[in-house]
């Protein structure tokens, strides 16, 4: 799968993750990516954020699951939730949705705002796409009514499509 060409070549390659409400999914694949990008060496070449389609918890922690789940795993868990801006679009390069459903809602505001911020759906994929093997699900399922058993199954998953996408971007970084 190939990535989209950045927006600004003299500029980092910028990535955000949505999901629902920006407190489970989004977050996790979030630090997951940050932290593979930083091994890579590609720390300062590509920058990670997250946002949610929902506007509920906005201003809120990460879910005390998610952070307790990354943290025994080593990773960041500082975050602050917020709504998907459309003013997104404007700056990012590719944008990843956790689940059909906000894909679907992501792309409602490429088709309202994209043709202003010049981008378009070449953009915009599930973030499990990356994730070599790929499977017969490309979602990530939302933890958020489950155990923590669901918040560790999450993990893996955003583990493994963060490894694809990074080589992927080091490829593309790195010619």
């Amino acid at each position: 799968m190939s990535l989209p060409e950045p927006r600004d070549p003299a500029g980092p390659y910028r990535v955000s993750v949505v999901c629902l409400g920006n407190i489970c999914r989004s977050p996790m694949a979030e630090k997951v990516l940050t932290a593979d990008l930083e091994r890579a060496g590609l720390g300062g070449l590509v920058e990670v954020d997250s946002s949610g389609t929902g506007h509920w918890h906005v201003g809120g922690d990460m879910d005390p699951r998610a952070a307790s789940t990354l943290r025994v795993h080593g990773y960041l868990t500082n975050h602050t939730a917020r709504q998907f801006d459309p003013a997104d679009l404007a700056t990012r390069d590719l944008i990843l949705a956790m689940d059909l459903d906000n894909l679907d809602e992501v792309r409602r505001f490429v088709g309202e705002y994209g043709g202003e911020h010049g981008f378009d759906e070449s953009r915009l994929r599930l973030y499990r796409s990356f994730a070599p093997g790929g499977g017969p699900n490309p979602e990530v399922p939302d933890p958020y009514y489950g155990g923590d058993d669901g918040f560790t199954a999450v993990l893996n998953m955003v583990e493994a499509a963060a490894k694809g996408l990074t080589g992927e971007l080091v490829t593309r970084l790195r010619r």
